[in-house]
């Protein structure tokens, strides 16, 4: 049990769940002032003004010997963010497309030479599960000190039924060795094998007939995902892999419009995708499909500023009553970072959304697009005490406005204080 005591500000406060906050509603941020906040088995059981702290239910429970206090003077509290999509488990680091890109190579460019996540597939397929597994929870480690508290992983780089079967049994194995909320993605269908180049039909095949049916039967995906983009998969070949996952239950989540207008968001409407990630290209047509949808568009600013390329439109999607979420998109090529905090600087200074906007799109909405909102994503009664405390700081909106620093000093996950490795 713990109660934390004279926070500042209590930030994302919602008396109930909220699913979504989207258009004008994603400059609204619920707080609370000179606050309190009690959590019991792993739970956030009650919150509320320092100055009516004794008539709360729970008070002769939370004053009484077995509860830890927490003094939060000149600190807020925050929801841990929830990070929809990353690809933390992967197998060595990319630094010498690093300097291609820096050459003026294109992340296509270094593509097709082999490199990108076909490089990243034969050094995982060069990895024990063991071996991965440890790479991995460093950066597990990494990203819950920073303040996620809910997270997506994909698999993607192994790119064969052996391999692919690999990633995700690494990342069960996380799920089940760390306090934070765990959501695996299946995406088989990342990129085509250098084997099957001239043969991309034949991969898909094997997609659709060998690997979804083994990822579903053995209960290793919540999701699946491909990559409909330019130069990867087209609408067909992402909509026949869309239909066989849901005949195996698998919801899609799609990478989409990252080079091009490639209709990927348009498909993933179509299929009821849960959520369209990157959307570097998007216009008034796809704006439209989206807001007829229940599907969250998830921009991933970090992506855009590790390879030089245009952002999204983040201003015109909510401006025209979108949510968007913001997620860190972790992975060895084209964003080897997890800080949701510069990801959310990202979004105010380069997005131009402002910090309340930001806060929702890597709480409520990041929730959302992993399918978490019941649980996580906010200060609710009954949500998984996913929280963290700031250092002293003058407000909110420091933690976009500082970019480059760590705001946070201390992290609790499942109602137990966090002090570095797990």
């Amino acid at each position: 049990m713990i109660l934390i005591k004279n926070i500042k500000l209590l930030v994302q406060v919602q008396e109930k769940t909220v699913k979504i906050a989207a258009g004008s509603r994603m400059a609204e941020l619920p707080v609370l002032k000179d606050a309190f906040l009690y959590i019991r088995d792993g739970v956030i059981m009650d919150y509320g003004e320092m100055a009516s702290i004794e008539d709360s239910a729970f008070y002769n429970e939370f004053t009484g010997n077995g509860t830890e206090t927490v003094d939060a003077s000149g600190r807020l509290v925050f929801p841990s963010f929830c990070d929809s999509h990353t690809h933390v488990v992967f197998a060595g680091s990319r630094e010498i497309e690093y300097i291609d890109k820096i050459k003026g190579l294109s992340y296509e460019e270094i593509a097709k030479r082999g490199g990108g996540i076909l490089n990243s597939a034969r050094l995982l397929q060069r990895t024990s599960e063991d071996s991965l597994y440890e790479q991995a929870m460093r950066r597990i480690n990494e990203i819950m000190m920073l303040g996620t508290g809910a997270v997506e992983i994909k698999s993607g780089y192994g790119l064969t039924p052996e391999d692919e079967i690999k990633m995700l049994r690494v990342i069960r194995r996380i799920k089940d060795t760390t306090p934070m909320i765990i959501r695996s993605t299946f995406l088989g269908a990342h990129a085509v094998p250098a084997e099957y180049k001239k043969r991309q039909s034949e991969y898909v095949d094997i997609v659709v007939n060998e690997m979804i049916p083994r990822v579903a039967g053995e209960g290793l995906a919540d999701y699946i995902d491909v990559f409909c983009d330019r130069g990867f998969f087209t609408v067909e070949e992402t909509e026949r892999i869309l239909e066989a996952g849901q005949k195996h239950g698998l919801r899609g989540k799609i990478h989409a419009n990252e080079l091009d207008f490639s209709g990927g968001i348009q498909t993933g409407v179509k299929y009821n995708a849960l959520s369209v990630d990157h959307l570097e290209f998007t216009g008034e047509d796809e704006i439209e499909k989206l807001l007829e949808s229940g599907t969250m568009p998830t921009l991933l600013p970090g992506a855009a500023f590790f390879l030089g390329m245009d952002y999204p439109p983040a201003r015109k999607m909510i401006d025209a009553g979108l949510p968007v979420a913001l997620a860190s998109d972790y992975n060895p090529g084209s964003s080897p970072s997890g800080n949701m905090q510069f990801v959310m600087s990202l979004g105010c200074i380069k997005l131009r959304m402002l910090p309340e906007e930001v806060i929702n799109a890597s709480t409520i909405n990041g929730a959302y697009a992993m399918g978490v909102d019941e649980k996580a994503g906010s200060i609710t009664k009954g949500h998984v005490a996913n929280i963290f405390i700031t250092k002293e700081i003058p407000g909110y909106e420091f933690m976009p406005y500082s970019y480059g620093s760590d705001h946070i000093d201390k992290v609790i996950l499942k109602g137990r204080i966090i002090t570095g490795q797990f």
